[in-house]
């Protein structure tokens, strides 16, 4: 068996917005390896550059002309070597050359090249024989903001998750009757709700913030009395696309509210208690890390989450850890560029104590990677959607790894919801 490098090939293919994006295929003698990068609505601005500045074009041709050059006769074994090749190719922290979707592709097709040159699934291959815990699923249900466009909540997502399913398949169940029953009662409810959904496959209805919360909270009431097990509520704001930094207030324009920071804490704090929360993702802007810790302190049973404010970036959790602020991490791969930074991102979560929840992105691929992250790096929550084709890869391939690992299947355990 060769691990050896000895082709890369890179290609344009289209995401679930129709929007173009880069796949990528590592070969070896006895392998190959493929995958292809998402791309986010709402980025924090702190993630790296996604691609060089004339876009996938260049960042193909930089494949072809510097990168493959000095990836050919690595071993796709070495992942960290090659993912630290990968950074001083670019010659810059934040992939500003070559494209932090550009590394993403190449980073995780080796890592794939290599599991299939062992005759391993990804998940076994990142995490050995203590990789047989299942992640919750957390899904959403109801879109707002960028994802949703006008009259619509001013929150951006309105997820559920099942937080005491018995198995990942019933967890699965549970969010897709959860979603059901929404589009069915904005049916009856609403006259002009037409069905449409948001990149994620979300229902887009209009609605306030306080409607679309006391509508979800109803149905997972009725979806964990005929499940058997507790469906809870959650929200990501992604305060950072709310905030007016001029002004320094979050802008609700659709309740036409205008909330200083001390309100904004106040206004999360007063939703979590009211409608149970489970899971609240960016409460605050990106480089709030005084309200996140001050929002942490006063919340229990409650994951108070953070994506734009940590970018899956190590540097960034490390402060927040200082200052206390969140209790979980969103990790997207692309955000830092390879697998390795993702991977230290996630050992030093669980260090800390921080929840680590693998995340795809609103305009994804059917690329199937984080389904095996979610299991191989022991993530106890995957956030990828209900519905739409590119989020069901995801739940049908965790659904094979559960089939795969049989007996020895287990769902993660959630210890800051106990």
């Amino acid at each position: 068996m060769s691990t050896v490098i000895d082709d890369i090939v890179a290609r344009k293919i289209f995401d679930s917005r129709g929007n173009e994006t880069i796949e990528v295929d590592v070969i070896t003698p006895s392998s190959l390896g493929r995958a292809s990068a998402p791309s986010g609505a709402s980025r924090g601005k702190n993630e790296v550059s996604p691609y060089p500045r004339r876009g996938i074009d260049e960042a193909l041709k930089k494949i072809e002309n510097i990168v493959v050059p000095e990836l050919l006769g690595m071993n796709v074994d070495m992942q960290e070597e090659i993912d630290e090749a990968l950074v001083e190719i670019d010659g810059t922290e934040n992939f500003i050359n070559i494209g932090g979707n550009t590394a993403f592709a190449l980073s995780l097709a080796v890592a794939e090249a290599a599991a299939n040159a062992y005759g391993l699934p990804l998940f076994q291959y990142l995490g050995g024989q203590l990789a047989y815990e299942l992640p919750y699923p957390l899904g959403n249900v109801i879109s707002g903001g960028k994802h949703a466009g006008d009259k619509t909540p001013d929150i951006q997502e309105f997820l559920v998750l099942p937080i005491a399913a018995r198995s990942f398949q019933e967890a699965a169940k549970a969010n897709t009757l959860v979603h059901k029953e929404v589009g069915k009662r904005l049916k009856q409810a609403t006259k002009d709700f037409s069905g449409g959904r948001s990149d994620e496959g979300a229902w887009i209805a209009k609605l306030g913030d306080y409607e679309a919360l006391e509508l979800i909270s109803s149905v997972c009431e009725e979806v964990s009395e005929e499940m058997g097990f507790e469906c809870r509520v959650g929200l990501d704001i992604a305060a950072s696309t709310l905030w007016n930094p001029k002004t320094k207030r979050y802008i609700y324009s659709r309740s036409n509210k205008k909330l200083d920071s001390g309100e904004q804490l106040e206004y999360i704090f007063q939703l979590i208690k009211q409608f149970r929360l489970v899971y609240v993702e960016d409460p605050f802007h990106e480089e709030d890390f005084k309200n996140f810790a001050e929002l942490t302190r006063k919340t229990e049973k409650c994951l108070i989450c953070g994506d734009d404010l940590f970018v899956t970036n190590e540097k960034r959790l490390k402060h927040g850890m200082k200052t206390e602020a969140g209790n979980a991490i969103i990790i997207k791969v692309n955000q830092v560029g390879t697998l390795a930074r993702a991977m230290r991102t996630v050992r030093l979560a669980k260090k800390g104590g921080y929840v680590p929840i693998i995340s795809h992105r609103s305009g994804d691929t059917v690329d199937w990677h984080i389904a095996h992250l979610a299991v191989g790096l022991n993530c106890p929550i995957i956030k990828t959607g209900i519905v739409e084709g590119a989020r069901i890869a995801k739940i049908n391939e965790l659904i094979r790894i559960e089939e795969l690992l049989g007996n020895r299947a287990q769902m993660s355990s959630l210890p800051r919801l106990g």
